[in-house]
């Protein structure tokens, strides 16, 4: 388990992170959200023990990172921009990494090495960006960490390699045991694998939910009355969004769906449906909620 307590980090004036506090469950996906200059980067190069916060700690399973190599043989970091070996190629940083990670498994490279059908004996340097976003994942995922720390790694990828590694990080969370943070400015890339969510907003972690919990307590309800409606009469439900286009009605809100169901028979609609929401949608009512307005965040 993965434990940031009362972390702060400031360069100079510029503050990146303001006391964070959050808890990482292992073989969990968390999916760090954040708007470019939220502070993303920094939480992950603290939480790989790069960099030391100026307040607060790091842990795993109650042993701190910075300046514990123990702990970090369990980690692996994939950075927005790749470092390799100046003219290394792929079985080069291979080599690299056996002798950094001793559980590297090279049954595991071959694995991926046929799934992504690298040139293993090209120098990376030759890469396009996408490739190289391929290699890093082959070796990092190779390497057998407790703990993958991703970086915008979706970023660069055509569509088909992009759901190729989500499925691969699924497949290794659920089968391997490993925790994986994955650090996006793009909710819709994280929707469909993270089963926990973080909002970064300037530096502070606004809130850390389940994703479940929030899709179950969030609905959007479309529905047709022959009369006048009157949402604020739908208790103890809170309606936090409210639209009407000619006979349509269309809210967001925030109850469980039986609560919704029972409520909307009473009303006697000629017509009504719920509608799943997406994770951007859910995020938009839990900051306008909190007091936030969502448009700002630059999402």
């Amino acid at each position: 388990m993965i434990e940031l307590k009362g972390v702060s980090m400031s360069y100079g004036k510029i503050r990146s992170l303001e006391n964070v506090n959050a808890t990482v469950r292992d073989g969990s996906i968390f999916g760090l959200i954040g708007s470019n200059g939220s502070g993303k980067s920094t939480m992950l190069r603290i939480l790989c023990g790069v960099i030391k916060p100026d307040e607060g700690e790091v842990t795993y399973d109650s042993l701190p990172v910075w300046e514990n190599d123990l702990v970090k043989q369990d980690i692996v970091y994939l950075s927005d921009e790749q470092y390799f070996i100046p003219h290394c190629t792929i079985n080069d940083m291979r080599k690299l990494y056996k002798t950094v990670y001793t559980n590297f498994s090279d049954e595991t490279f071959k694995r991926l090495q046929s799934i992504f059908t690298l040139d293993c004996d090209r120098k990376i340097n030759t890469f396009s960006k996408g490739m190289k976003k391929q290699a890093s994942v082959m070796l990092g995922i190779s390497a057998r960490p407790k703990y993958l720390l991703c970086d915008e790694t979706f970023d660069g990828l055509d569509p088909v390699v992009r759901q190729l590694v989500k499925r691969i990080l699924a497949e290794e969370s659920a089968d391997g045991g490993m925790t994986t943070i994955i650090a996006s400015h793009n909710l819709r890339e994280m929707e469909d694998i993270c089963d926990t969510v973080g909002l970064l907003h300037k530096g502070d972690l606004l809130f850390v939910r389940e994703l479940d919990d929030m899709k179950s307590e969030f609905h959007k309800v479309q529905a047709i009355f022959e009369g006048e409606f009157d949402a604020s009469k739908l208790v103890p439900m809170k309606i936090l969004a409210y639209s009407k286009r000619g006979s349509l009605v269309s809210f967001i809100a925030r109850g469980t769906i039986d609560e919704i169901n029972r409520q909307m028979i009473e009303k006697n609609p000629t017509f009504y449906e719920t509608v799943p929401l997406t994770l951007e949608e859910i995020f938009i009512s839990e900051m306008e909620e909190k007091g936030y307005d969502f448009s700002k965040l630059d999402y």
